[in-house]
């Protein structure tokens, strides 16, 4: 799905999580992806996954993988990420996981403690990554 300078399209990926709300996993314009925030949430029960922040993260990061796939890009592409925590004292638990995904040619990142995420989340991540291109 390579999307034209001056098009907007919406991103559906069966690996990750339906939406819970009015709004898509992802919207591709131009050469650039925007993603939703992705939740530790099992794509198969809708429910977060046990295992607290760190499996969290890792399931946040598989479904952000899956989106990003659906929009012919990758995690290797991500030139941003946002990081909404509901505990800014586990940083670092998400921090360990967070480095098995990127490894190299990190993406900028900013990461916040905010007051509640949905279902209760431990972890949420976004991002804005660059389209696949043959060009």
């Amino acid at each position: 799905m390579i999307s034209s300078p001056h098009k907007k399209s919406v991103i559906i990926a069966d690996g990750a999580p339906k939406a819970i709300g009015p709004y898509s996993a992802g919207v591709s314009t131009g050469h650039l992806i925007f993603t939703a925030g992705q939740l530790g949430m099992d794509p198969q029960t809708g429910e977060l996954v046990e295992g607290g922040i760190q499996a969290q993260t890792s399931q946040a990061l598989t479904n952000l993988k899956a989106v990003l796939e659906a929009a012919e890009s990758g995690l290797h592409l991500v030139v941003k990420t946002t990081v909404f925590l509901k505990d800014i004292g586990e940083f670092g638990l998400m921090n360990e996981i967070y480095g098995e995904f990127f490894t190299e040619d990190f993406p900028a990142r900013s990461a916040f403690q905010v007051g509640a995420l949905p279902k209760g989340a431990a972890v949420e991540i976004e991002a804005v990554a660059l389209q696949h291109s043959e060009e």
